[in-house]
């Protein structure tokens, strides 16, 4: 069987199943949202009716992931939820305004067990879509699991130790010197937009080398909602797996600072108005779920289509 919308239905039906054996509970969130995600370069759509042409002060959501923290903080514990969520970016083989995102979130755990989970929810799923008739990507059949840090992975590719670099000067000195045919623009770039520049044009493109990449320990400037590394205060605890060269997902080890996490978010915010000439209402779903408290968790995103994908070799995984 090679439909791919049927292998999608299957492919979310796995997953359910996956988490349902794990007593996870299945949740869902509202996708209009006051505030829909702060990422510097994620962007919402915003409201408006049809009758009468009114703007509303709500946006589709890019993640269900602030309402989610909510019900940490209600006193949940194990949640995961399916659903669309949306981004105003244009279609490309990998990107859509709307595709399928499965989230999900342990309390009193960390980012270590989410990573045995993905591993196993990968493995599970290849399990049941070939159970349900579908063809595998033939690659499956060796399939290794590879834990790297983001140096490690600098170092094997580039050679190069990036925890050297963790300045702005020293990391635009070393693409201006070593890697010419990086383009470079001209003016004031901030140290993640350099660290992009390098990585997704020197190492992203021979990531398909590892057939299941899981990179963590990112540099600390892209902490985003995760917490810094106690023993070693230059990198965060995040991770993101790469299978066949395309990134599926991104996983923090959450953030429970209230001060921090505003700090972060204004930076973002101001960040948002000098590069696009907008800002976001700031995100008092999460503010007040951190405010109120959960305990120590992980969570992570990924995305359904692109998991499809890598299971079964195909680009036409998303709906069009």
């Amino acid at each position: 069987m090679n439909n791919h919308r049927v292998a999608q239905f299957h492919l979310v039906q796995g997953i359910r199943n996956f988490f349902m054996e794990l007593d996870f509970t299945d949740v869902i969130t509202p996708p209009m949202v006051t505030n829909p995600g702060m990422e510097t370069h994620i962007h919402p759509f915003k409201l408006m009716s049809a009758y009468g042409g009114k703007i509303h002060d709500l946006y589709l959501h890019t993640s269900p992931e602030f309402a989610m923290k909510e019900l940490l903080s209600d006193g949940m514990e194990r949640i995961f939820n399916i659903s669309y969520c949306f981004r105003d970016e244009p279609d490309a083989p990998h990107h859509r305004n709307q595709f399928i995102m499965l989230e999900w979130y342990r309390t009193n755990s960390d980012y270590h067990k989410i990573m045995d989970d993905c591993e196993g929810l990968i493995t599970y799923c290849a399990d049941f879509l070939k159970k349900k008739g579908h063809t595998l990507e033939p690659r499956l059949k060796n399939l290794n699991f590879t834990r790297m840090t983001v140096a490690e992975v600098f170092n094997d590719i580039l050679g190069i130790q990036i925890l050297d670099y963790l300045d702005t000067s020293s990391l635009r000195k070393l693409i201006k010197e070593n890697y010419k045919d990086v383009p470079l623009p001209q003016g004031e770039l901030t140290w993640d937009d350099l660290y992009f520049l390098l990585f997704l044009n020197k190492v992203e493109p021979k990531l398909e080398r590892y057939p299941y990449l899981l990179i963590y320990e990112f540099p600390h400037h892209l902490s985003a909602l995760s917490t810094i590394k106690k023993d070693d205060q230059r990198v965060c605890e995040r991770f993101e797996i790469y299978m066949f060269g395309v990134e599926l997902c991104n996983c923090f080890n959450e953030l429970r600072d209230l001060k921090i996490q505003k700090e972060r978010f204004s930076a973002q915010k101001i960040e948002k108005n000098q590069c696009y000439n907008y800002e976001l209402p700031d995100p008092e779903v999460l503010y007040n779920a951190i405010e109120k408290g959960f305990p120590p968790s992980g969570g992570i995103a990924l995305g359904v289509e692109r998991l499809l994908m890598a299971l079964t070799g195909t680009e036409k995984a998303f709906w069009s």
